[in-house]
């Protein structure tokens, strides 16, 4: 994992996408994929009796159900240091091994780049 100076321009959309769900939502985490076709998938975190999933479980869930059949990448905003090895595994599963995975704090500030392994 390592820290990243400069997004590129789609990189940085999917960072707002998310920081504006977790927003908007009032929840703890927002997040987005980009498929790809470069469709964005934005999701909160959803947390019922009868189910728990993360925003970036969400949003790889949506793209799935969409019919995406890979991701470019994804982006998580959180209070977290460090993405949830969950979530890691969740993008792996549908967009493979080094699918970028950008965690930003709540102010949307880039914390860490990492790979989904």
């Amino acid at each position: 994992m390592s820290d990243i100076v400069e997004l590129d321009p789609e990189d940085k959309k999917i960072i707002t996408l998310a920081r504006s769900a977790r927003a908007r939502n009032g929840v703890p985490e927002g997040a987005a994929v980009r498929d790809e076709t470069g469709r964005t998938y934005v999701a909160g975190t959803v947390s019922l009796a009868s189910l728990e999933l993360s925003a970036l479980q969400t949003a790889v869930a949506m793209a799935v159900a969409s019919g995406a059949k890979s991701l470019e990448a994804a982006a998580v905003v959180s209070e977290a240091e460090q993405p949830a090895e969950t979530d890691l595994a969740a993008v792996r599963d549908l967009g493979g091994a080094g699918t970028p995975v950008l965690l930003a704090g709540p102010d949307g500030t880039l914390r860490v780049s990492a790979e989904a392994r």
